[in-house]
């Protein structure tokens, strides 16, 4: 029982991982480069709330939420517009480079606003539901029914939509797509809204079950980016499935390691993959783009 309670953790944790890999992974895809500021959108996302909660709006945790998710897709959208647009003919370098300096600066703002102590969300003590020696709160099922409703929307929007087929159609080729008429910019603000709505709402479950750093966003980047690695870069379901392996495998590895060392098993990943199967264990052969 012990360790399937370990496994039950591990999906929960690792379906929320699962969404940050997914917005990481979409926005390589088509743009073709890592953006190491995700992790920042993540934070934001989190801190969003609390924002929200305070004078002079004071609304309340559940009436914060929508508007804390808007806020990080309003910033992911103006990264885009004001740092990463004039620099998407630059070498990938280049692009490297200012997406760690955004990092760096989301941060730093982010810690002037709040501080950088430690905060929690005011949920309070919650019974959660057992079965036996198996317990599981009220807030990791909503994670776990977050997650469900918001990959499940994207995979209509990528199969279902004349939107979502023109996103796949840029990601594989966006010289062609440009002059087939596809509208570009309506798919690029398209991913970078679904990337940072997916960074803020995993962000804001994670809070709710843990606590609020502002240094979570590049905790949690870390394990996105291993669950990139394993699922092949700019392949979405297969940066769920390794979302899901980094969660369960973390989890898992309290049974023999302290909880101290959870975040280890994130970095062993990446060095593994990147020695082994650069291309990622669950990636498609010869595959490109967003899949």
């Amino acid at each position: 029982m012990y360790y399937l309670q370990l496994l039950i953790n591990g999906l929960v944790a690792g379906s929320v991982y699962a969404l940050f890999a997914v917005g990481l992974t979409l926005v390589y895809g088509v743009f073709r480069f890592i953006n190491f500021a995700h992790g920042e959108l993540i934070t934001w996302g989190a801190y969003g709330v609390l924002l929200f909660m305070a004078p002079p709006l004071g609304l309340s945790l559940g009436w914060a939420l929508v508007p804390a998710c808007l806020l990080a897709v309003a910033l992911g959208l103006a990264c885009d517009r004001l740092v990463y647009q004039p620099l998407r003919q630059s070498d990938r370098v280049t692009l490297l480079i200012a997406s760690i300096g955004l990092s760096f600066f989301l941060r730093s703002a982010l810690q002037f606003i709040f501080g950088a102590d430690l905060t929690s969300y005011p949920l309070g003590l919650a019974r959660g539901f057992s079965w036996g020696e198996l317990s599981i709160t009220g807030v990791q099922l909503a994670m776990v029914a977050c997650a469900v409703i918001f990959l499940g929307g994207l995979f209509l929007l990528l199969t279902r939509t004349r939107l979502g087929k023109a996103l796949r159609a840029v990601s594989d080729n966006p010289e062609l797509a440009g002059i087939m008429g596809l509208p570009l910019k309506q798919v690029g603000w398209t991913v970078w809204g679904l990337a940072s709505l997916f960074a803020a709402a995993g962000g804001i479950l994670l809070g709710m079950d843990t606590s609020l750093d502002p240094f979570m966003g590049l905790a949690n980047l870390i394990k996105a980016f291993a669950a990139v690695l394993l699922g092949g870069a700019g392949n979405v379901w297969g940066a769920l499935l390794g979302g899901l392996f980094i969660g369960v495998a973390e989890n898992l590895s309290v049974a023999v390691l302290s909880p101290g060392y959870k975040d280890f098993v994130a970095f062993a990943v990446i060095v593994v993959i990147l020695l082994l199967r650069p291309q990622g264990i669950f990636a498609l052969a010869g595959s490109g783009g967003v899949r």
